[in-house]
């Protein structure tokens, strides 16, 4: 699955810089103002809550395929969320960029100021350039996904315009290389990007092999409060969830069940 994921980003990547060529799209991005910190929204006490806009899944298929973003982002904002996260992988997930200009336009109007995570499958800086030019502050980097090159450049490329970048880690192996760039921020995801299976110890095997200093982001599988107090006591600074919070009735009102159990 992760092999086809990359390809077709590739293949995106190759139609936008035709559409768009870079110069003109880091022209755009310079005029754009700066956003929301994540990392300093990550630095409050507890563990916060990066709520995810995602439409559909490989695992889950859909989820919510009418989904308003910008009403979603909204409901996240006021349930309390630090930080939203908007995927933006169509083939697989449904997204788009312009779910995350919703998402912004949506919170602005709103007067929220929440950082936004463009989280999509990154294999070029392109794709950098594109999220700082429609307003993200974040952008997600897959190790997995990207040889060490890759790597290095995306986060150079993440540190250049000024984003945060989640560093995004499945195993220790993984974790070894994402801790060699000596990020401010590593994600461990329990969901295996392979077969799509999710392992909730990951986060429990992995979190001891993060040096101090580094802020920690668990991903997949948390549903609930009995989740989040399990990662409030394995000491994570932030909790990544996405499909509990697009299926739930009342997205605010889970969002600020989560919110109030990472205090």
């Amino acid at each position: 699955m992760l092999d086809r994921l990359v390809a077709a980003a590739r293949r995106r990547v190759a139609a936008s810089r035709e559409a768009w060529p870079q110069p003109a799209l880091e022209k755009l991005a310079s005029l754009v103002p700066p956003p929301a910190d994540l990392v300093e929204r990550l630095r409050a006490p507890g563990v916060q809550l990066i709520a995810e806009i995602k439409r559909r899944s490989p695992s889950r298929g859909d989820l919510r395929p009418d989904l308003d973003a910008g009403s979603q982002a909204v409901a996240y904002a006021d349930g309390g969320a630090a930080a939203l996260s908007v995927l933006t992988e169509p083939d697989y997930f449904g997204g788009s960029l312009a779910d995350l200009e919703a998402a912004r336009a949506a919170l602005r109007r709103a007067r929220h100021n929440l950082p936004i995570l463009r989280k999509d499958f990154l294999v070029d800086p392109y794709q950098v350039v594109e999220a700082r030019a429609h307003g993200a502050a974040a952008v997600l980097l897959i190790v997995a996904a990207l040889t060490d090159g890759e790597l290095s450049a995306l986060y150079a490329e993440a540190c250049r315009w000024g984003l945060s970048a989640l560093v995004e880690a499945h195993d220790s192996a993984d974790l070894a290389r994402a801790l060699g760039l000596r990020p401010a921020i590593v994600g461990i995801n329990s969901r295996n990007l392979r077969d799509l299976s999710v392992d909730p110890a990951s986060v429990e095997r992995l979190r001891p092999l993060v040096p101090p200093g580094i802020l920690v982001v668990a991903e997949s599988g948390i549903g609930g409060p009995t989740d989040v107090h399990r990662l409030k006591d394995l000491g994570v600074q932030g909790m990544l969830v996405g499909e509990a919070l697009v299926r739930a009735p009342c997205p605010a009102a889970l969002a600020r069940d989560l919110v109030e159990a990472g205090r």
